[in-house]
């Protein structure tokens, strides 16, 4: 899997897109200690997409472009990068004094990204970033068990599509968490002994356009890949967001039974999810990273990349929305919200683009 919409957005950005980044104004406040809706912690993220806030005063992103593991201080922005040379590094975790990273896959032409450590692959480090190594082979799980059942290859061994590109990954008490977008799955990882298991394969979305002749590229399947991105876990229950093979309406929130993966209640229709984060009060917020990207290929003149992507709130059955550029990891931390912006920047050639905010309930309309 991959936000291959963003490529072909890429033609639309010129150096105009810069300017729309560095201009962006700071969300203010009206003074007075009250809170700006969206507050701004650290910039110049390279393709931010993981996230975990760790302590109150801390957070660990994980950039995919720069392959780098950066701890950001939350009230004064300061980074410290602890782990290096993790090409399409895309989620991390801490759990029992370890850092735990995971690796997307190849690109569409089968290469791995710059990288000390195999694509597809599960890192653990000591808290320090030091001492780093290979836990889990994710590709090897996939080649061997296959959990969606789709065929993998053609006559020529060609595969039909990507076999395995984890996009996320949380600890929880029934072990590591990976969501593979690629295999359409999500597999636990012992956080000691590096075994993988399969904790849950989504359903395949059959919207009308996941329904279409050529919506599939692996023979034999009905439906679009629900390609699983999105990991929270509150209380005994496992929160699970979809991309939906990036189709309208195809993406899914699932809530699960955490040690069982077994369905309690699903939210549907909505586009491209990425990220997911929950609430004490059972509050569900999920990152629409390419809300408001425009249907047309190459998309019109003095498109404006900060309008696209956007938080969508599900209080209760009350669904409000929030601005935020190209969200995609999402935390809610000790009564607030987290989020990394600009996190597909990159795919559009805009480099450091990649923010660390902080979303207020005022942010919600």
């Amino acid at each position: 899997m991959r936000i291959i919409y963003a490529l072909k957005l890429a033609a639309a950005v010129g150096t105009g897109a810069l300017t729309i980044i560095a201009s962006a104004p700071a969300h203010a406040g009206g003074g007075h200690g009250e809170q700006p809706p969206i507050r701004t912690i650290t910039t110049d993220l390279d393709g931010p997409f993981g996230l975990d806030v760790y302590s109150p005063r801390a957070a660990l992103v994980a950039e995919s472009e720069s392959g780098e593991v950066t701890s950001v201080n939350l009230r004064s922005g300061a980074r410290t990068t602890l782990i290096r040379k993790a090409g399409g590094a895309a989620g991390v975790a801490t759990y029992g004094g370890k850092i735990f990273v995971v690796l997307g896959g190849p690109n569409e032409e089968g290469q791995p990204p710059p990288s000390n450590y195999p694509p597809s692959s599960v890192l653990v480090a000591d808290r320090n970033g030091k001492h780093v190594r290979v836990l889990a082979d994710l590709l090897k799980y996939e080649l061997k068990h296959n959990p969606d059942g789709q065929k993998q290859f053609d006559k020529s061994g060609k595969p039909y599509d990507a076999l395995s590109n984890p996009f996320s990954l949380t600890a929880t008490k029934w072990g590591l968490l990976v969501a593979d977008g690629g295999a359409n799955d999500v597999l636990r990882v012992n956080p000691r002994t590096g075994r993988v298991s399969t904790f849950f394969v989504p359903p395949n979305p059959r919207t009308k356009e996941c329904l279409a002749k050529g919506a599939q590229a692996n023979p034999g399947t009905v439906g679009c890949d629900p390609v699983p991105t999105g990991i929270a876990v509150r209380g005994e229950h496992v929160y699970i967001s979809t991309l939906g093979a990036e189709k309208p309406g195809a993406a899914t929130i699932y809530k699960l039974d955490g040690r069982s993966g077994r369905v309690l209640r699903s939210w549907s229709g909505f586009t491209s999810l990425t990220g997911i984060a929950v609430s004490p009060r059972g509050t569900i917020f999920a990152s629409e990273v390419l809300f408001g990207a425009p249907a047309a290929d190459p998309p019109p003149p003095g498109f404006d990349p900060s309008k696209v992507g956007r938080l969508t709130r599900i209080d209760h059955g009350r669904v409000t929305h929030a601005a935020v550029t190209m969200p995609t990891g999402l935390e809610f931390a000790d009564g607030k919200l987290y989020a990394t912006s600009w996190s597909i920047a990159g795919l559009l050639g805009i480099k450091h683009a990649g923010r660390l905010v902080q979303v207020n309930p005022s942010a919600f309309r």
